[in-house]
Formats: structure tokens, sequence, C-alpha cells
């Protein structure tokens, strides 16, 4: 071990030391993560290698869901698991005192073109840790979460972890099979200028999200005065990693139709954890008008339009949002943009 350099075990039991009475199942089960996912950046990196002529995409991301899966039920540490690929849970035995919730490959369909993916998880206490655990133990407020992080295979796998105490950063130092502390302390830029949003679905998006990416668009001429750069690599995982270290805005707002479902993304698998994380980095997320942290889950799968990143930018959004219900600043709206011509002609 290279002198001066932390390891996640390490890292771990230091914050395990912190606590009082902590008896080490917590660092237990993020050790059990983390050796998971160095398996599933092993299949990522084989690709088509090891998908043997198969579809690459669903081998590897149904590898990656029975990894999760025997990775947290065999320690002792978790009570279940609720993973974005199952429909109920699976129990744990031993059992433990902890939920876990895992989405275990996101932007698994960009494997095919070898491009990003990741894993995203969060952990949550149960509520009867000596009861058999049920679906409902897992219908708790992002705002209960006792850490989330997020795996991203790409040149480099990097693990980000937050535990409720701001957002670290480790990198796999594959030579010594350890990740290994890099990004300490992470904080969203508050200065930024790019936006990611879908803009092949401009047509479905209500207006207050109109507004906001006009304004944007419009550059230095229009109302914020400085150029914009726009993102969107399909990738969960990949936006949030950019966020954090370069600032910057993403959203999958509601439209036209997701509305019935809610929205696009996953609340309990995907955006409760990048929630947690980017709020402990400096930054906010919500709905468009609503703390996504303050909503209480009333299934496992469900939905949720998500806006997060830099916070002066959700603000505004949010903003944008609540005039738009009120009826204030309508003169925003009446543009031909929001009649006939694109955003992008």
């Amino acid at each position: 071990m290279h002198e001066g350099r932390i390891t996640l075990t390490q890292f771990m039991n230091g914050e395990q030391r912190s606590v009082p009475g902590a008896t080490g199942d917590f660092t237990g089960l993020i050790n059990d993560i983390a050796t998971a996912s160095k398996i599933i950046a092993n299949a990522v990196g084989k690709g088509a290698l090891l998908a043997g002529g198969k579809d690459i995409n669903q081998k590897i991301e149904t590898l990656a869901n029975t990894v999760m899966l025997e990775a947290g039920v065999a320690t002792g540490h978790l009570a279940a698991v609720a993973s974005e690929d199952m429909e109920g849970i699976t129990q744990a035995q031993p059992r433990g005192k902890y939920l876990l919730t895992c989405d275990p490959l996101n932007g698994s369909g960009n494997l095919d073109i070898n491009f990003q993916s990741g894993t995203i998880f969060s952990v949550m206490r149960a509520p009867e840790p000596k009861h058999k655990p049920k679906p409902a133990d897992f219908l708790q407020p992002g705002k209960e979460l006792l850490c989330a992080g997020i795996v991203q295979y790409g040149a480099s796998t990097r693990f980000i972890l937050t535990t409720g105490l701001g957002v670290n950063g480790f990198t796999l130092d594959r030579d010594i099979g350890e990740f290994v502390l890099t990004h300490p302390a992470i904080r969203i830029p508050e200065e930024s200028s790019t936006f990611a949003i879908n803009a092949s679905n401009e047509r479905y998006w209500e207006p207050p999200v109109r507004r906001y990416v006009q304004e944007c668009m419009a550059g230095k001429e229009g109302a914020r005065g400085k150029d914009f750069g726009m993102r969107w690599v399909a990738s969960l995982v990949a936006e949030a990693y950019r966020i954090l270290t370069r600032g910057g805005v993403f959203l999958y707002p509601h439209d036209e139709r997701t509305r019935e479902a809610g929205g696009r993304l996953g609340l309990i698998y995907e955006a409760n954890p990048i929630a947690f994380i980017i709020e402990q980095a400096g930054g906010a997320a919500i709905t468009g008008r609503n703390r996504i942290l303050e909503i209480t889950p009333t299934e496992l799968h469900q939905r949720a339009p998500f806006i997060f990143g830099s916070k002066d930018e959700v603000e505004r959004i949010r903003r944008y949002h609540q005039e738009y219900v009120e009826g204030k600043d309508l003169d925003s709206y009446d543009l031909p943009i929001f009649s006939s011509r694109s955003l992008f002609r």
C-alpha cells in the first residue's frame, strides 16, 4: 500500500470508530457492496467476451442483479434486498437490521456501444429487524436513508458514497483490488453553465421546463446573459457523476406521456439515492415542485419526475413551476417557442 492512500475499507473503519456502540455490521455491508461492484465491473469490462454471442445488455444486467442479491443476503447484515430488476423483495438469512435497494446496472442499454453504466444503491434501517421483512418496510421517504452510493463503470471504476456526512469518491486500483480514496469531500460547483435533458421529448414538456431550457438556449443574448452547453448521455449514473464534479442540472421532468405513471425514473431505486448524494454534496433535487427526499413512497416501483444539480439552478426551476401554477409571469410563456416552433430549429 502506498503511503498516504486510504482504502474504502480503511475509510469505513475510521467512520465506524467515530460512532459509539457501532457493531461493524454497517461497515461489513458497505464492503459487501464494494465486492459486488468489483465483480460487476469485471463483467462490464469483458463485455461481448462474457456474453458469448448473446444479448450483451441482457446477459450482464442479469448477472449484475444476481451478484447484488448474493452479496446482500448471505452475510447477515441485511434483512432484505429490493432490486429494480425484481417485482418483490428477497429476504436474507441470517436476518440483519438493514434494507438494501439497488438498480444493479443502470444504463445497461449502453453496454453494446461500450458506453458508461453504473450501479445505484441505498441502505435504510429495517423498521422491525426481528420480524419477517415485507415490501412495505422499504416505503420510507428518502430523508430516512442511512447511506447511498453510485458505482460508475467506465475507463475507471469509481465508487461514490455518502453516509450522511458529505460525499467521498473512491477509484478502483486494479493492481491491489481495492477502492482508494481519490475524491474526498466532493462539493458540487456553485457556478454552472450546462444542463442535461432529452431534447427529443420537447413537445411533451410542461411550460416551466420549456421556459428554463429556452432561456439557456438563448445564451448571452437572452435573459441569463451567458452561454450554456447541453448534455445527454442516457446514463443516470454518468449524469450524476458529471454534475458532482462539474456542476449543472439534470432534468427528467413530468411530461404528457409519463404523467399517468407518475414520472419516468424509479423513486426508490434511482431518485432517492441520487438525491441523497446530491444534497450531501451541496446540491438540490426536486420533482419540479417538491423535494424528492420528502416523498413517502406508496409502492416499490413508484415513478417520479427528477430534477437535480447545482442548488441555484434547481431553485430557479422550482420557482418557474411555482410561478406557472400561480399564474404569474405569463409573458414568459407567450412565445412562438411554446406553440409550434421547436427549440432546436
